[in-house]
């Protein structure tokens, strides 16, 4: 690891991302400048209904690992080895992530991870953490950053500027606006809006080691456990028709539509009218950016990057990635951004279109399929394989959320298992079938 001689980087955004890189940064020998819009989440209240509890799985893991963070934040984190399935009739059905029921993904609240993130930089030598400072503008070719806070403003001229600001970016507008980078919004016709189970008796109210899915086809609610022993519940509706957000809005029409829908989990909601009526319905879209730095002194991380749908719980676990791949490119070319920069796009930005393919599709098998029986009949053929023939047979989910594969070979893998799957079965059938033949033949010759 080479040394930074004197550079300061500045890091816009202090979520996950940026707290994380932070400490990366940091003990590569940076000043690091990190400046957040909101108050500090340690000290002042989260915002109500748009927490989404986190999937943090080996991608993120290995992230934290490298830093001495893993134990730290796994704390509190709950492991959750599966899909618990909540069908119609309230019957439920519990399907494993792994082929052997011993790998799990882990239920963990964002604010609390953000916590530990921060607490971490803040002892990290070098970094600094400014907040309530909001981003007014980035001048490119001076590289200066003009910053508002209270009521006053600001410059900053760093040698490096890496946006890790989010879905809505104001760094990326910054280079949109000079025609540096182009954007493409993919944008869901579903939101989401967060609701509670609260605990019961102390205890859970659902089995706190699944993720929790109620797929209804045109849209599902999830639920993952919390250490206060409640469940974080989400809905992914459309935003409108008549199972969408839109639809309901009386007391009587939202209770009448999960009692339809969801009838085993109303009794364990009892702010269910008011949470919905009060947390507001969050927007689900994919962000396409390109490239993601501009002269090897500025670059997006994260969501400002590539923010993607929910649906595989890799939001947070490819962002961390992120910050593992830029720190192995400044280790390679020994702190030279300009090589550094353009080498971390290259090796990201595909995995990144790879794993907003993936979660897109996951939605789809999520919301649709999971709650089918040839759904989990494939699945328990899918984890014979992986008995029969391990480290050569993957799932596609287990190579996501249990490998560090890069998401763009796990595609490819992918499909190269399912032709040979495909292919032994029919040189099996065909096998069969020759056999069968030649009894037949000789039977009738015998005959």
């Amino acid at each position: 690891m080479s040394g930074a001689d004197g550079r300061t980087v500045v890091v816009v955004g202090a979520g996950l991302v940026g707290s994380l890189l932070a400490c990366y940064l940091g003990r590569r020998g940076y000043r690091v400048e990190v400046y957040e819009r909101r108050p500090d989440p340690r000290s002042a209240t989260a915002e109500r209904g748009r927490s989404i509890n986190l999937a943090l799985s080996e991608r993120g893991l290995d992230a934290l690992r490298r830093i001495d963070l893993v134990d730290t934040v796994m704390a509190p984190a709950l492991p959750m080895h599966g899909r618990m399935i909540h069908a119609l009739d309230g019957s439920t059905a519990f399907s494993s992530y792994s082929a052997r029921g011993d790998l799990a993904i882990n239920s963990i609240g964002r604010a609390a991870l953000n916590e530990t993130l921060l607490d971490a930089a803040e002892r990290t030598p070098g970094v600094t953490l400014n907040f309530d400072s909001r981003l007014a503008g980035y001048d490119l070719a001076s590289s200066t950053l003009t910053f508002e806070l209270g009521g006053t403003t600001f410059e900053v001229s760093p040698d490096i500027v890496l946006a890790a600001d989010g879905f809505g970016s104001v760094v990326r507008q910054a280079l949109e606006r000079l025609g540096r980078v182009r954007v493409v919004f993919d944008a869901l016709d579903f939101g989401y809006k967060e609701l509670t189970i609260p605990p019961v008796d102390g205890g859970f109210a659902l089995d706190p080691d699944a993720l929790h899915i109620w797929p209804r086809g045109a849209s599902m609610m999830i639920a993952l456990p919390n250490p206060d022993a409640s469940f974080t519940c989400t809905l992914f509706w459309p935003k409108s028709g008549d199972v969408g957000f839109d639809a309901l809005v009386t007391p009587e029409e939202i209770l009448g539509h999960f009692s339809a829908q969801y009838p085993d989990a109303v009794p364990l909601i009892p702010a269910l009218v008011e949470d919905y009526q009060y947390n507001p319905v969050g927007l689900l879209s994919t962000v396409h950016a390109d490239p993601w730095q501009v002269d090897g002194k500025v670059a997006l991380i994260g969501d400002a990057a590539h923010a993607i749908l929910p649906f595989f719980g890799q939001g947070a676990n490819c962002g961390f990635e992120d910050v593992v791949e830029l720190d192995r490119c400044l280790d390679e070319v020994s702190d030279d951004w300009t090589l550094a920069l353009p080498m971390y796009q290259e090796r990201r930005r595909v995995n990144s279109e790879a794993i907003a393919l993936l979660a897109k599709e996951n939605f789809v098998e999520m919301r649709d399929k999971v709650g089918s029986r040839a759904f989990l009949a494939a699945k328990k053929v899918e984890h014979g394989l992986e008995k029969l023939l391990p480290g050569r047979y993957l799932s596609r989910y287990a190579m996501v959320s249990f490998t560090t594969i890069p998401y763009a070979e796990v595609i490819e893998r992918s499909r190269r298992q399912q032709r040979n799957v495909a292919i032994a079965a029919g040189v099996a059938v065909a096998a069969g079938a020759l056999a069968l033949g030649g009894a037949l033949r000789r039977k009738g010759s015998s005959t």
